[in-house]
């Protein structure tokens, strides 16, 4: 069979040939991230050959035990067996930069629009392997089918287990359960206990044999990057067997119940079709969208970034408009506010909280939250808002204006004031070993303001609507004491914003936070202040990759986002770049040139395309080096970058039909 013959009529958008397969400083560098809305995942590169710990084809978290993710089924290796030959189509990395088996210089090409797929030609065998991590069920599905063979073949699987934490390393040891049970075509494993059983089967009939053995030394690149342990073992029961004829599909299941081998096809096909296609750069975002997605316990959860983050409330408000209203998925939107709107009731009122949303106590939450109901009320309507969400948002503000918040007060200016000496309280929270912020952001901070200016002025819109003008004649009196207030602490003589006023000490510092003043649909600047505050951001702090966080000028700028933690966090925002501070740039520069700024945004957008390509496949990076080339670094998906430009393209889709009306 000629492999032209398999390609497909349009050609598939993630893709990538040969060449670029069998180059391990190309394809080693790219992350598949397959989610279940459970908290489960699968993690790997393309190649198959795990790169750091948090890798594995069968993660979930494990709630009697901790509150941590575990990987139980670490890898798979297929081996293709002709007349007695073996050909094994693994990978994996050992210490010494050895890499044994080294199958991928069988593959031909990788594509994914619904599904990752990979296809790997051994002289006459061509066989194709399309991987699934079923949604509301933590199992992993992978279909092999042989395309073309020319004598009998037989298909062989070896499971590498590991059953540990996402943040630890297994090794030999004595105390594993090496043992394990027969099932419908499989078997059953549990190595250790408090751990659930492991369910790994096939929809065909096979031969287990039973060959228990350690292997040792495996390396992951990664961590040793991030100036941690990088070695592990892996324990391998055994490995099935099964002959293949061409044309012939069978699927291999793991998972953490058992499957009727009769059902496998038909589920991993229902899921196949249920699939978006990542037809295209929006597509791919989109997919990416509801990969962030999590229910548990009836309640739904924006997971901060993957593969190492939890819900954590700033984020949760930043990246759900994004994720949700500008897809047109506005139920999607309620659900996740009814989760949100519990944390922060519960916090407000002083009880347990009932939900797993983290860092609700941090100052700016609140004020996150009135920004994203605001986004909700732009999308539906203003009289649709204050119906659903009106209580929350009075709560919220008497609860502020109360003096009730820990760390956030109102003073006699009307500006809101932070103490983030000991602790960070801001976005920008990394910190020394002893706990102390490396950016101790304190006082009057600027995007706290111009967010708390955001609020005052969106409630009283509200108020207005509903008919309750004297409420709204306060907070009218309110904006304008906030407005002057804002403009006579921040704007400096050089016509940028100050980062933060506390007293005497006063941060000149160039960084994106004053974005936030020019952005936001209230806003107490001139159109000119506000358009030499983005000068100076366009100037500075503007790449390819995202919005820097802190200016090349600065002595303290260290743009490179690299070596063991206490070196990345001095780096984590003083200079790197961050796409989601993106998608607020190009609002505010919309805001100000109009039409005239349309292709410049357009550029801009196209300059993450490339990023869908690397590191995790069709998604976005935490953050990159501040300086060329720019790579990315941090979590290799992450909630609020995608969010930031989804946004930006259907604003930007908004601005294009206003201007055709």
């Amino acid at each position: 069979m000629n492999i032209d013959c398999l390609k497909l009529k349009k050609p598939c958008y993630l893709r990538f040939d040969k060449n670029q397969m069998t180059n391990l400083q190309i394809s080693m560098n790219k992350e598949m991230l397959l989610t279940n809305h459970l908290g489960g995942f699968c993690s790997t590169t393309i190649v198959g050959c795990n790169i750091r710990k948090y890798n594995g084809l069968v993660v979930v978290p494990i709630a009697s035990m901790d509150n941590e993710k575990h990987v139980l089924l670490s890898s798979l290796d297929e081996t293709v067996i002709q007349h007695g030959a073996e050909f094994n189509l693994g990978i994996h990395k050992f210490q010494g930069d050895n890499y044994s088996p080294k199958g991928h210089k069988y593959i031909v090409k990788f594509e994914w629009d619904r599904i990752p797929t990979v296809i790997y030609r051994v002289g006459g065998v061509i066989l194709q392997k399309e991987m699934l991590f079923m949604s509301n069920e933590h199992r992993l599905l992978i279909r092999y089918t042989l395309l073309d063979a020319h004598s009998p073949t037989v298909l062989r699987l070896r499971p590498f287990m590991a059953f540990r934490s996402v943040r630890e390393f297994t090794h030999r040891n004595g105390n594993c359960n090496t043992g394990y049970e027969s099932v419908d075509n499989g078997i059953r494993m549990c190595m250790y206990e408090g751990y659930p059983d492991l369910y790994v089967q096939t929809s065909k009939k096979n031969e287990f044999h039973y060959t228990p053995d350690w292997y040792m030394g495996l390396d992951y690149p990664k961590e040793r990057e991030r100036g941690y342990s990088s070695n592990e073992d892996l324990f391998c029961p055994g490995y099935f067997e099964l002959p293949v004829k061409k044309g012939e599909s069978v699927i291999f299941s793991a998972g953490l119940s058992p499957m009727g081998h009769t059902v496998m096809k038909q589920a991993m096909q229902k899921e196949m079709d249920e699939r978006e296609p990542m037809s295209d750069f929006y597509n791919c975002l989109v997919r990416s969208a509801h990969q962030f997605h999590l229910e548990k316990n009836g309640e739904h959860y924006l997971v901060a970034g993957f593969p190492w983050f939890r819900c954590r409330a700033r984020d949760f408000f930043i990246a759900m408009p994004g994720l949700t209203l500008y897809l047109g998925e506005e139920d999607l939107f309620n659900r996740y506010m009814k989760t949100a709107a519990k944390a922060l009731t519960d916090w407000m009122d002083g009880k347990q909280p009932e939900v797993e949303v983290y860092e609700v106590e941090q100052p700016d939450v609140l004020l996150w939250a009135i920004w994203c109901l605001q986004q909700y009320a732009k999308i539906t309507s203003l009289e649709n808002c204050q119906k659903k969400y009106g209580e929350l948002i009075e709560k919220i503000m008497r609860f502020i204006l109360d003096g009730k918040h820990l760390n956030l007060f109102v003073h006699d200016n009307g500006l809101v004031c932070s103490d983030g000496t000991r602790t960070p309280v801001t976005w920008m929270n990394s910190v020394y070993p002893d706990g102390s912020p490396v950016i101790p952001r304190s006082g009057y901070i600027v995007e706290f303001n111009a967010l708390w200016y955001h609020a005052i002025c969106f409630r009283e819109e509200m108020l207005r609507i509903s008919g309750n003008d004297a409420e709204a004649d306060f907070y009218l009196d309110l904006s304008k004491k906030v407005g002057q207030s804002f403009r006579n602490v921040f704007i400096n003589k050089y016509g940028y914003l100050y980062d933060y006023v506390n007293g005497m000490d006063v941060s000149w510092d160039v960084r994106p936070n004053m974005l936030f003043a020019i952005a936001l649909h209230f806003t107490p600047l001139t159109r000119e202040e506000r358009k030499n505050v983005l000068d100076v951001c366009t100037r500075e702090l503007l790449t390819s990759k995202g919005i820097r966080s802190l200016t090349p000028k600065s002595g303290k700028y260290n743009p490179i986002y690299e070596g063991p933690q206490q070196q990345r966090d001095r780096a984590y925002h003083q200079g790197t770049a961050w796409p989601w501070l993106t998608g607020f740039y190009l609002e505010a520069y919309m805001r100000i040139y109009k039409r005239s700024g349309l292709s410049f945004i357009e550029n801009q957008l196209i300059g993450y395309e490339e990023e869908l390509f690397y590191h995790s496949l069709g998604s976005i990076s935490e953050m990159f080096d501040g300086n060329p080339p720019f790579h990315g670094r941090g979590a290799h998906s992450f909630a609020i970058n995608v969010a930031g430009i989804l946004r930006t393209i259907r604003l930007l889709d908004g601005f294009n039909v206003s201007l055709n009306e």
